[in-house]
């Protein structure tokens, strides 16, 4: 499976939680939300790190990437908290859900150009541009 399968699978992953999180914001208390949302990666992790495990997968890490690992997790948990607290102060998915969205894809975009070296090219900064109206027109629509 080659890297646009998985972002398909993120992205119906993504929309499924901001759907579930919009459906119990407001009815659940943001740490209750948090707490289970952490019980259930907790629970997948330690299922899917098991199984591997009893199939034979080597497990490995480098420091840095045990770190980079516990950005992950605290960046998801504040993630999490932020959206139990937009959907609870009533934000309608429609608009909240793509500009947090988009926001997330114009700061991840800057990192990579910018941490990495990912080219700029004219087509890319086209594309962000475009990006950016669209936050524009979907949050003043």
């Amino acid at each position: 499976m080659n890297w646009i399968m998985y972002a398909i699978v993120a992205a119906a992953g993504l929309a499924a939680a901001d759907v579930c999180l919009k459906l119990a914001g407001g009815r659940i208390s943001t740490s209750l939300g948090l707490l289970i949302y952490g019980s259930c990666t907790f629970s997948m992790g330690l299922g899917w790190f098991l199984w591997q495990r009893f199939n034979g997968v080597v497990h490995h890490a480098q420091p840095t990437a045990a770190v980079a690992s516990v950005g992950v997790g605290v960046s998801f948990c504040v993630v999490t908290a932020a959206l139990y607290a937009t959907f609870a102060a009533g934000a309608p998915i429609s608009l909240a859900s793509p500009f947090i969205r988009l926001g997330g894809l114009l700061v991840a975009s800057v990192a990579g150009m910018m941490l990495w070296g990912e080219p700029l090219t004219l087509r890319y900064g086209i594309g962000m541009l475009l990006a950016c109206c669209g936050v524009y027109l979907i949050i003043t629509r």
